[in-house]
């Protein structure tokens, strides 16, 4: 009779150790769910941030590369670029906006003046050209040593604080966090060798309308030509090529208009524009409005003498992503550039008429593009 028993009383047995266990499973998951939480992503930030020092370290050795190559015997490439990458501006006081925008200028004019000046100390057998080239070298790896700075305050910040919501917002945003930092490193080489990038897509197109046309200087590092198109004055501006140079537009727009006197029918803007995912690299799409990626200063000299005279502005952008902008031009967007030359001619046709002036601004870094 006894013996009967037992089976049922193992299977008893059985089913009290399976919950017992199940207890202090879901007791340490309860306990130590967020400690794991924290480690999973402490583990993932730790990856991304040796990778972004990595890229940090790679894009300085590729800077002083650059320099040495310029640089009188004797100088010390090494310490003089490891302490500029933390160079930096402070943004003016936006609170009370009047002003703002020309105390931008002013604190942009400055930056600008202070990293050429480096340049030249530092590589001072640079011509115009390799000295604009290393100007946007420099500013790949200042990028590239900010970015992995900021990563790395926060990953030992969470560490410290072992604070998850910390981590959580920094997992969530690595994944572009380094796309961004991948697309700066890879610019930098295209930077050192001086071919032309996606952003140059505005001063292809210029150079393509200004080829064999004599040239003049409008504004500080850009140059102007003028040409006809079925009876219509038409006058080409972009950056002075074939340096990686994007000068300033805003100001040569301004003062062509005035010394024109107002009288400009249209301004036909080119320059490349960020692509949503799904969209085709090398489309061409029209707007309205000042086409330019600036902090401010240009776009809005721009659209004031734009407003002064009441003058069309017409926007034509060719989609590209930040590592297509960044890096050497791809096939897309050179024969995006060719199409867009004709398809010019006939829009201004379409919306001008016989007589009229017309100014067409390349808006872009021009490095690799020649005048």
């Amino acid at each position: 009779m006894q013996a009967s028993f037992l089976p049922f009383s193992n299977d008893i047995t059985s089913t009290l150790i399976n919950i017992i266990w199940l207890v202090i499973f879901f007791s340490i998951i309860l306990l130590f769910n967020q400690r794991i939480q924290i480690w999973n992503y402490q583990r993932n930030a730790e990856r991304a941030t040796l990778k972004l020092q990595m890229l940090a370290e790679k894009s300085k050795e590729e800077a002083m590369a650059n320099i040495q190559k310029f640089a009188i015997e004797g100088t010390d490439v090494k310490s003089k670029v490891t302490s500029f990458l933390d160079f930096f501006a402070i943004e003016p006081v936006d609170k009370d906006p009047f002003g703002v925008l020309m105390r931008l200028e002013h604190i942009l004019n400055i930056r600008r003046d202070r990293i050429k000046a480096f340049v030249s100390e530092v590589a001072s057998k640079a011509g115009k050209i390799e000295a604009a080239n290393i100007e946007d070298v420099l500013e790949a790896a200042i990028a590239l040593n900010f970015i992995f700075k900021v990563v790395r305050h926060y990953l030992l910040l969470g560490k410290k604080t072992k604070s998850l919501m910390i981590f959580v917002q920094l997992d969530m945003q690595l994944p572009l966090i380094l796309k961004i930092a991948d697309a700066y490193y890879k610019a930098q080489k295209t930077f050192s060798s001086g071919k032309p990038i996606g952003d140059g897509f505005g001063p292809l197109v210029a150079s393509k309308l200004m080829f064999g046309l004599p040239k003049r200087t409008i504004a500080e590092d850009i140059v102007c030509s003028e040409l006809n198109i079925e009876n219509r004055k038409v006058y080409v501006l972009k950056a002075e090529g074939p340096g990686g140079l994007v000068g300033k537009p805003g100001e040569a727009i301004k003062n062509l208009v005035e010394e024109l006197g107002g009288k400009v029918a249209r301004i036909f803007m080119i320059d490349a524009a960020s692509k949503l995912e799904g969209e085709t690299t090398g489309e061409i799409v029209e707007g309205v409005g000042a086409a330019i990626g600036d902090p401010g200063p240009e776009k809005y000299k721009i659209e004031e003498i734009a407003t002064k005279y009441k003058i069309p502005l017409d926007a034509i952008v060719c989609k590209m992503d930040l590592e297509e902008a960044l890096t050497t031009m791809k096939k897309e967007i050179f024969d995006a550039a060719n199409n867009l030359v004709e398809k010019l001619k006939k829009i201004i046709i379409e919306r001008t008429k016989e007589g009229d002036v017309v100014i067409i601004a390349g808006i872009g870094n021009t490095i690799g593009i020649a005048q």
